[in-house]
């Protein structure tokens, strides 16, 4: 299974393509995608659509991980990473891409086991998990990388549980 990953943003958009097969985790590409903030916003969102449109049709994943929104302090950055993700979810939509969304509470302890793991524990467990030579050096891309492992987790967990169900 081939999964993008995604932590949404208006400026960084983080973005990680994972493969797991046979229960290893394997990196294909990562990085930042970055919007300038001089252009208008209406432009940025643009942006943001076509290049993960772009990474759907060269990647051609299996389904799209993002992170969920969570309450922030600022309103109006929420707003605006909230529009970020949209356009992101049309893009997967308009590819007929699944989605599946995942809170960061969800990725920390899907990773870590620990729901107030800190940024270095996250990058830790990524690094090991898909065993990367280096720490991934962009915060947002580490995340991306976070949230796609997570979806690989969370998927076996629901598979297993069906399993079970019927039987």
């Amino acid at each position: 299974m081939v999964i993008l990953g995604i932590d949404p943003g208006i400026g960084k958009v983080g973005w990680g393509v994972i493969k797991d097969e046979s229960s290893k985790q394997i990196a294909i590409e990562y990085g930042c995608f970055e919007t300038q903030s001089k252009i208008n916003l209406e432009d940025r969102l643009t942006k943001i659509y076509d290049f993960v449109t772009l990474l759907i049709d060269r990647f051609d994943p299996e389904v799209l991980a993002i992170e969920q929104l969570y309450f922030a302090a600022n309103s109006k950055t929420a707003l605006i990473v909230g529009q970020a993700r949209g356009v992101i979810l049309l893009a997967a939509s308009k590819s007929h891409l699944p989605t599946a969304s995942y809170t960061p509470l969800q990725v920390k302890q899907a990773l870590t086991g620990y729901g107030r793991a800190d940024k270095n524990q996250i990058q830790s467990m990524v690094g090991s998990i898909l065993h990367l030579p280096k720490k991934v050096a962009q915060d947002d891309a580490a995340d991306a990388l976070a949230i796609a492992i997570t979806h690989v987790f969370s998927y076996k967990i629901r598979k297993i549980s069906q399993y079970k169900l019927k039987q």
